[in-house]
């Protein structure tokens, strides 16, 4: 679960980067199209990880013992 609520956050920054929201002026990422591209494909992916965490606690839930 950590590591989807990370990859998310990631990607969120990111994404803020290519906007040129946040982040040094230094930064290859800033103002950088590309990377609001990487930012929510990074964000996506957490979400994926996140939701099979999810599905995978819901299913040991689930399962007798």
């Amino acid at each position: 679960m950590v590591l989807g609520m990370i990859v998310i956050v990631l990607g969120i920054v990111f994404y803020l980067q290519g906007q040129s929201v946040v982040g040094p002026e230094s930064s290859f990422m800033y103002s950088n199209p590309e990377w609001i591209t990487n930012g929510q494909w990074i964000a996506i992916a957490g979400i994926i990880i996140l939701g099979g965490w999810i599905v995978i606690s819901k299913i040991n839930l689930l399962r007798p013992k």
